[in-house]
């Protein structure tokens, strides 16, 4: 009895708490994210440490990330793939998500959906969505955690500012995920830090500490910028066709683009 009775304020303490939070969240003032937003600056995930000019499958245009010596040379084979045009991006299957942190470099445009108790990224490419809860939750326990696309988030406001980590992630050792089309990684201690508000200009920014254990030598640190476009502008479905995976050349491992009718419209490069 005398334990029941020690565990009554202790229950009724936790309960309060959690009270506490959800009356906090539902209180926040709420920013104004609505609307659709388009990424800025192309598809390379850190403009800041790039080389060279064009898309990021343009040979010679890599990233900078504070690898340590061995993911350096693996970041080094993936880029000699892509130069080749057979790096095996997760990317080329349909129906795969992108996952994080790459949710934040696609081409298509995204729609971020503010609620007092969950923040919601909805990108127009593929099936990507990911949720940050903001209602007072923290990580599940390290037991009860499993990597999926998109990790565990959660997070708070800091004014009108979003600040969230992220853990439980894919590694790209396990062939799910890649940070780009590169072939830049993280190892399964990659977790993540993120903040995002409207900056002076209008824009949303969103700035990401990586921190990984196993791959880089300091926090690697990102930043992302999204304009908000024209009033009325709407997003529509987007997946591969009939969510069909493109082909692949046995003998060069070169991927296959698939047209709109289901057709190939190119050829395999010369090896």
């Amino acid at each position: 009895m005398m334990k029941k009775h020690t565990l009554k304020p202790v229950i009724v303490a936790v309960v309060a708490g959690l009270l506490g939070s959800y009356a906090h969240a539902a209180n926040q003032e709420l920013p104004d994210w609505s609307g659709v937003w388009g990424m800025m600056g192309g598809t390379v995930f850190d403009q800041a440490t790039r080389t060279g000019e064009g898309g990021s499958t343009t040979p010679g245009v890599r990233e900078h990330p504070p690898y340590n010596a061995e993911y350096e040379a693996r970041y080094q084979a993936n880029l000699a793939l892509r130069d080749k045009g057979i790096l095996p991006d997760p990317n080329s299957l349909c129906g795969i998500p992108t996952g994080f942190p790459r949710i934040f470099n696609l081409p298509d445009v995204y729609e971020f959906a503010v609620t007092p108790r969950e923040v919601w990224i909805i990108a127009e490419n593929g099936p990507n969505i990911m949720r940050i809860y903001t209602d007072g939750r923290e990580h599940p326990p390290e037991q009860d955690r499993w990597p999926t696309h998109t990790g565990d988030s959660v997070g708070h406001w800091e004014g009108d500012t979003l600040v969230f980590t992220t853990v439980s992630l894919h590694s790209s050792e396990s062939g799910r995920t890649l940070v780009d089309r590169t072939g830049l990684m993280l190892s399964d201690a990659a977790q993540a830090t993120t903040r995002m508000g409207i900056d002076t200009a209008g824009r949303l920014q969103v700035q990401l500490t990586i921190e990984d254990a196993k791959a880089l030598t300091a926090p690697w640190v990102v930043t992302k910028r999204f304009n908000r476009l024209e009033a009325g502008t709407r997003v529509y479905d987007y997946a591969c066709n009939e969510n069909n995976r493109n082909p692949i050349d046995e003998e060069t491992g070169w991927t296959y683009t698939i047209g709109p009718d289901g057709k190939v419209i190119d050829k395999a490069k010369e090896q």
